[in-house]
């Protein structure tokens, strides 16, 4: 399937029941609220899926099944995040035969490797995959940035035709577009950064807090691509304390305590991670609760 790359993408985290096996009932149905809030694709085994705790016949489950529910209506991309090259070639081959539609890729996990490195590392993921990626550029969270110039020598191969732009600096949108024009798709991936950068010219947005709030998320998008800035200036205002839950070690026990207050997910992580427990998850509840009493009534996004 055609990726475009563009719209929002989210990030969606991977359910578990209490005993720590997959819930593929509750993963399927927080997808359906996703695909019926008029989302543009779904991205599997990043952070918020919890993807270093899964096992990899997890991780081609979790891609079966979404594979199966979207069904061609919109495209499935999956996360690599390996330790060697030979890895993320293998898994790049095994999301493809499984029936992934495109590919979301960070730099080598734990050892810090140079720019030199960082792109053979991306380049021999390119030239053995015929699925689209999206460069994941975080290096506040992983400690290796993709320069621009890296870029000018990894846009040499076709496959690499989107970044996922997480570095914080809302200049990096222009900088990307004035060096390259559209050879690079940009979709931000920073909740809190996420109107700023769609109004700068990112084509897409992979969100985070879209796992408990698809609707509001898609109608910013869509509002914003629309030109009605103001209308949605109001929902990002409304939103941006609960997109704050999206930059923190613990987004994942945070979004999903979101899913449970919208009824489509569960608390439920995987250790090492815990559930929040004391003051922090009071806190944390308060912010989705508040939010909830406040929720804006939404213009009709579906239709602009």
């Amino acid at each position: 399937m055609n990726v475009k790359w563009q719209g929002v993408y989210p990030a969606v985290t991977t359910k578990f029941t209490a005993d720590g096996e997959l819930d593929i009932p509750m993963f399927l149905k927080n997808l359906e609220a996703q695909i019926a809030a008029g989302v543009d694709a779904i991205v599997l085994g990043g952070t918020l899926g919890e993807a270093s705790s899964l096992q990899n016949d997890e991780k081609m489950e979790l891609l079966r099944q979404t594979a199966k529910l979207c069904n061609g209506r919109i495209p499935v991309i999956c996360n690599i995040a390996e330790q060697t090259t030979k890895d993320a070639v293998a898994l790049a081959h095994e999301i493809q035969k499984n029936g992934g539609d495109g590919l979301m890729m960070l730099p080598p996990m734990r050892y810090k490797s140079t720019e030199y490195e960082t792109v053979e590392f991306f380049k021999a993921v390119a030239t053995s995959t015929d699925l689209p990626i999206m460069l994941y550029n975080n290096p506040v969270d992983y400690k290796n940035e993709v320069t621009l110039d890296m870029f000018e020598e990894l846009l040499k191969y076709d496959k690499i035709e989107a970044v996922k732009e997480s570095t914080r600096d809302i200049s990096n949108i222009t900088r990307i577009i004035n060096r390259f024009g559209e050879r690079l798709k940009i979709l931000t991936g920073v909740d809190t950064l996420a109107l700023e950068s769609l109004l700068m010219g990112a084509h897409g947005w992979v969100a985070g807090l879209v796992d408990a709030f698809p609707a509001e998320t898609v109608a910013i998008y869509r509002l914003a691509k629309a030109g009605r800035h103001q209308e949605a200036i109001a929902i990002y205002r409304w939103f941006l304390p609960i997109l704050e839950l999206d930059i923190s070690p613990q987004l994942v026990q945070n979004i999903k305590l979101a899913e449970v207050a919208t009824g489509i997910g569960t608390e439920h992580v995987r250790p090492p991670r815990l559930n929040l427990r004391g003051t922090e998850r009071e806190r944390v509840l308060n912010i989705i609760n508040t939010g909830l009493k406040n929720r804006p009534a939404l213009a009709d996004y579906l239709n602009l």
